[in-house]
């Protein structure tokens, strides 16, 4: 057997791929953390489905890169616009160079890309909450997946991307997870219709640590988001961490005073968490391109936007569970148009990466590149997850919406047949039979949790 040459070795760091493998568990934990901030927002009697929808995600996009995600979104040919199947299966994704980084393997830059193909679905079906059946999500999600999300994946990211090769600026995901996601959940609300009591219920977040410790989850693992698409252990991953940090911070503040002064001077958590995942949003795309004095911008003008965007849901008249539109598609277009305006040459040259920077740079061309990133990844999502749903829906056994009884009796139990709480479950054991359970309320949850507190837990 011939020895290989030592110019025929790659020459990794085997630090670069420490880093990149730590940044991949963080964004794992990210998805439950999308998942228990969903669950904590809905009503009791969906917290659970809410949960399952995003560890499904996980499953499913895993076997949909397996397959052929990944060579769609990073083969070494393929047009401006789609890769091609070279890597299908994961054929020769194994010791080579990866696309992303020459210091990293192409087996690790491919886990590391497959956690944020993840987490876009699982983000997008928010807007759904309460009412999608969870057989149909499955296709959606591996469907979606392909024709949407690879596709800009491919045009943002691939060297042979045509949004790459116009010189678009976006670290972290911008428009491939922000925008795509947030889009998504638009054109899934419109089409799944509303709630039933939309407009006339009030619907109240019934777990409000839930929603507190997902947004801890959601914080910590955007340090391996945002921070590991510098695919190295360098500077510019550590200021990186830093500017996501601080706007997130200055979001969570920002959204904190404006319902401190509109709703009565109270601090609400719910405000608190929502600007947090709000500056979160923001600095994603401009991560690796500004530095701190900029963050705090990008923070507070997420706080400011993602606040009065969930107003869009009345004046348009869509009933988006969750907010996910306001904050992820408005808060991925703010990002990408800032990153224009204050990208700048010496950050990211932090790891020897070389950009003619945005605005404050002297380069105005660059506010147009960030806007026909934006405007190609919103057109493209909005158009074809639209089909993708409507199509779905003349599908038998495929449509989206669970029957209006399900819905009253929460699809926990109506598509999973279990429950978040033994305090739902109970109470609907008592009663005569399941077709008399029109509602359970979250005053009634409420009442049942703290029976059991006091019946089981009481004080020492």
């Amino acid at each position: 057997m011939s020895t290989p040459s030592p110019d025929s070795i790659p020459n990794y760091s085997s630090g670069d791929i420490a880093w990149v493998m730590v940044s991949t568990s963080l964004i794992f934990l990210m998805i439950p953390g999308v998942g228990y901030f969903y669950s904590g927002l809905a009503r009791s009697k969906n917290a659970l489905s809410l949960i399952m929808l995003s560890c499904l995600s996980v499953a499913v996009i895993l076997i949909q890169w397996f397959i052929w995600g990944y060579s769609l979104c990073f083969s070494r040919s393929g047009s401006q616009f789609i890769g091609n199947l070279d890597h299908a299966f994961l054929r020769d994704v194994l010791g080579g160079p990866s696309v992303g980084s020459p210091k990293i393997p192409d087996l690790a830059f491919m886990i590391y890309q497959c956690m944020f193909a993840a987490i876009a679905p699982a983000l997008a079906i928010g807007a759904s909450a309460e009412r999608a059946r969870i057989l149909p999500t499955i296709v959606f999600i591996f469907v979606w997946a392909t024709l949407v999300y690879d596709p800009i994946v491919y045009w943002t990211w691939s060297p042979d991307g045509w949004l790459m090769k116009l010189g678009n600026l976006d670290f972290a995901g911008g428009t491939p997870i922000e925008i795509c996601s947030g889009v998504a959940a638009l054109a899934y609300a419109i089409k799944i219709g509303k709630r039933e009591g939309h407009g006339t219920e009030e619907f109240k977040a019934h777990n409000m640590s839930n929603v507190v410790m997902g947004t801890a989850f959601l914080w910590f693992g955007w340090f391996g988001f945002n921070g590991g698409s510098a695919l190295a252990g360098s500077l510019r991953a550590v200021m990186a961490i830093v500017v996501t940090n601080i706007s997130a911070a200055a979001g969570a503040l920002t959204w904190v005073l404006i319902d401190y002064f509109r709703t009565g001077r109270k601090f609400s958590a719910f405000a608190f968490c929502s600007g947090a995942v709000a500056g979160l949003v923001v600095i994603t795309p401009g991560s690796g391109y500004v530095g701190p004095a900029a963050a705090l911008l990008f923070g507070v003008c997420g706080g400011v936007a993602c606040n009065y965007a969930r107003h869009l849901n009345h004046l348009l008249d869509f009933d988006d569970a969750l907010d996910v539109f306001a904050v992820h598609a408005v808060g991925g277009v703010l990002g990408n148009l800032l990153t224009g305006i204050f990208a700048e040459q010496r950050i990211a040259a932090l790891d020897g990466t070389i950009i003619a920077g945005g605005w404050l740079n002297g380069n105005y061309i660059q506010i147009v590149y960030q806007l026909a990133g934006s405007a190609a990844g919103f057109a493209w999502t909005f158009v074809v997850t639209y089909l993708i749903l409507w199509v779905m829906d003349k599908i038998p056994g495929l449509s989206l919406r669970a029957d209006a009884e399900s819905e009253r009796l929460g699809l926990d139990l109506s598509e999973l047949g279990e429950s978040a709480y033994h305090h739902v479950e109970s109470h609907l054991a008592r009663s005569k039979s399941l077709s008399e359970v029109t509602e359970i309320s979250d005053n009634e949850f409420n009442k049942e949790k703290d029976l059991f507190s006091t019946e089981h837990c009481p004080s020492m």
